[in-house]
């Protein structure tokens, strides 16, 4: 096994810190394998103690991950700064992202709240109220705000689970999240999912192996676009309803948008909290969520909330509030969830039309299965489109393409049928 970067230090916070600016600073990369402990402590004249604790702070740090006889690696997406983006070549029509059409958010009000002093509450009372009217179903009686739903996440996590605890999420799903666990040293646990969620006898499977979290996404699932029924909602909530001490976690982050309805498996769960992002559906600029849950739950994340940022800015609060209280945002939202889901089946249907499967029943992209991911993306980007490789998004589940519908016009989603099945047609190279 070939190591080229060997850290240095004299203690075990020397050479842990020294493998953090050496990520910092490029001089290694994610995925590369650390020294063998007991040469490492050679080289530097060291107790193989010393390495092992340093590799140990590398670890609870989400910085490394231990694979047994293979030894120490650095993680795919250590938290030492943001995953590079993919960088689309010019004149290239960029699918990469779900993101929302700017075209379809409405313009943000002027707005003069009353000034903030300390000691108020960390829920703007009027925000509070609205959310409360838009609960689809929801308990809304305890509420916290967050900044985001991937910050909601993080913060429900760090309330229940400890180093080393379990976490069973969708396959594929969202990315990011898988980061968020590793930096978090969770385990992650796969659960597949059809055009429905996130399938049932995977939801068994997962509890089987002793996940204390589960988290879901009930509609426009990234990648596939998935969304719940009110059937598969029921199924996946009577398995939950046997193992009281898991806790739920529902990530709807499109809400209104989406182009389903919204459901829920956490009614009556001891442990649960749904979030629900304004990035899709109003900006993502405007980084605010809204997390309904337990009583314990909200309460200890407002408590941790409260020893650093202390709340999401009540400007912020105030701009959301005044938009869903506008009766042309609500128009606005209305069409933008008709055209998304225009834009995808769209798509979907130009592509059954060539005899290429594909879902995408919510949200804001379309999932294409594909046998060989490296072929289909750089068959596409000589077309001139840019799409996401699945392997982003798998832990175990087939391979994809996904495919951001967000932004598609109905002359491209016929133009980009026809090239991906060119694509999926022709020969991998060598160079692919």
């Amino acid at each position: 096994m070939l190591i080229q970067y060997r850290p240095q230090g004299r203690n075990a916070s020397e050479i842990s810190r020294d493998v953090e600016t050496a990520l910092r600073e490029g001089r290694v990369t994610p995925g590369v394998t650390l020294p063998p402990v007991r040469a490492l402590a050679a080289d530097l004249s060291l107790s193989p103690v010393t390495v092992a604790a340093a590799y140990r702070k590398l670890r609870e740090k989400g910085i490394a991950r231990g694979k047994g006889r293979a030894g120490t690696r650095i993680t795919e997406a250590p938290p030492i700064g943001p995953r590079p983006p993919i960088v689309v070549p010019a004149g290239v029509r960029n699918l990469l992202a779900g993101s929302p059409d700017p075209a379809l958010l409405p313009g943000l009000p002027a707005v003069t709240p009353p000034p903030r002093t300390y000691g108020d509450p960390p829920v703007s009372p009027r925000l509070g109220r609205l959310a409360a009217e838009r609960a689809d179903g929801i308990d809304p009686q305890h509420l916290a705000v967050v900044g985001g739903a991937l910050d909601g996440v993080e913060r429900v996590l760090q309330a229940w689970l400890r180093p080393g605890d379990r976490v069973a999420v969708e396959d594929p799903g969202y990315f990011p999240v898988l980061d968020l666990l590793t930096a978090m040293n969770l385990g992650a646990v796969p659960m597949a999912v059809d055009e429905l969620g996130v399938r049932p006898d995977a939801l068994r499977d997962a509890l089987g192996r002793g996940c204390q979290a589960v988290l879901f996404t009930p509609r426009a699932q990234a990648p596939t676009g998935a969304a719940w029924d009110a059937g598969r909602a029921g199924e996946l909530s009577a398995l939950l309803a046997a193992r009281a001490g898991v806790g739920i976690i529902e990530d709807d982050h499109a809400g209104p948008v989406s182009g389903t309805a919204a459901h829920t498996a956490a009614g009556g769960a001891q442990r649960w909290a749904t979030i629900r992002s304004v990035s899709k559906s109003l900006g993502p600029d405007l980084r605010l969520a809204v997390l309904a849950g337990d009583a314990v739950t909200v309460s200890r994340v407002e408590g941790r909330q409260a020893l650093g940022t202390g709340w999401v800015s009540g400007l912020l609060q105030e701009i959301v509030a005044g938009l869903w209280e506008d009766r042309a945002t609500g128009r606005l939202l209305a069409r933008a969830a008709a055209e998304y889901s225009r834009r995808r089946r769209d798509l979907i249907d130009a592509l059954a039309g060539r005899g290429v499967p594909a879902t995408g029943r919510s949200g804001l992209a379309v999932w294409v299965p594909v046998a060989d991911e490296p072929a289909a993306v750089s068959g596409l980007l000589e077309r001139g489109w840019a799409v996401a490789p699945g392997e982003r998004f798998r832990t175990a589940s087939p391979p994809g393409i996904r495919i951001g519908t967000g932004t598609l016009t109905s002359q491209e989603a016929s133009r980009l049928a026809a090239d991906i099945a060119g694509s999926l047609a022709r020969r991998p190279r060598r160079g692919d």
